[in-house]
């Protein structure tokens, strides 16, 4: 997290932003699709300025894994909001989400670094090739806090690859589990013929900054947790971590606004952007006028 805090801290700003865009055509109106997009983005600011509330507090502790899930969520109905614009799509779990922001986001190159970073067919070698070229020498990883952008981007590479790593884990449990895997007397994927089997799940799978988001709310809310809350004092630390957790979840949040504003019907955009401004219950995490 504050690997993508610091690589995160240039390139957000309105006025980038709009840059990053200017290219995006507005669609044919769809006036259903807008207003989940609405409705979507709505709930990702909620869920920032949830975390934006909870720096306030002056110890740590007993909110940081709401900061954690309230990131999660900030991040989840950002790329929802963006889905909705780009083609009014509604997928209804977290894995159709990321598979669908896969084809219609970033691979149409719709997200900005370092959230754009993405792995498509995770056989190991493709892997171990995509990382080379990732890298390009970069050896930094999640081992030591990143203080740079350099380092920064080590870590976040890191995860990138322990993630596809774990999708690697995780669908070959499903082919040892299939039939053809027990039919065929396999009991390792070393011969080619199991290389196959395993591959044909591999080959097609990705992984993007929404599935590794996913995994980072698992472990950091369930099987990390318990060094959230017991041991020795990281209030420090974790006061910088809930701080990352709103900068980083902030930057996608307003980046999603800016597209979603470049698809939707202009009197529309304008009229959501007076309406919330009047009625929203929250502070708002971005100034919404300025997109």
């Amino acid at each position: 997290m504050r690997g993508l805090a610091l690589q995160s801290e240039d390139g957000f700003s309105h006025e980038s932003l709009r840059q990053f865009y200017q290219r995006v055509q507005r669609r044919q109106p769809n006036e259903e699709g807008d207003a989940l997009a609405f409705e979507s983005l709505t709930m990702s600011m909620h869920n920032v300025s949830a975390i934006d509330s909870m720096e306030q507090i002056d110890n740590p502790y007993p909110i940081v894994r709401a900061a954690i899930i309230a990131w999660y969520y900030a991040t989840y109905y950002a790329s929802k909001s963006m889905l909705a614009a780009s083609s009014g799509a509604d997928p209804q779990t977290h894995a159709l989400t990321a598979k669908v922001w896969q084809s219609d986001i970033v691979r149409p190159g719709l997200v900005k670094t370092p959230f754009d970073l993405s792995i498509t067919d995770i056989t190991p070698v493709h892997v171990r090739e995509a990382m080379d070229g990732l890298r390009n020498g970069n050896r930094h990883d999640l081992n030591t806090e990143p203080t740079d952008l350099e380092m920064a981007y080590g870590a976040i590479l890191s995860y990138l690859k322990g993630t596809a790593e774990y999708e690697q884990w995780r669908l070959e449990e499903q082919v040892k589990a299939s039939a053809a895997y027990r039919d065929g007397g396999h009991t390792s994927f070393r011969s080619n013929a199991a290389k196959a089997l395993r591959d044909v799940k591999l080959r097609p799978a990705h992984v993007n900054y929404l599935v590794q988001a996913f995994r980072y709310r698992g472990k950091a809310n369930y099987r990390d947790a318990i060094y959230l809350s017991y041991g020795r004092n990281d209030t420090e630390r974790l006061r910088q971590f809930v701080s990352d957790l709103g900068a980083v979840s902030g930057n996608f949040s307003l980046m999603a606004a800016h597209y979603v504003a470049r698809r939707v019907v202009r009197d529309d955009w304008e009229a959501y952007v007076a309406d919330i401004g009047e009625y929203s219950q929250f502070d708002l995490p971005y100034e919404l006028g300025e997109i």
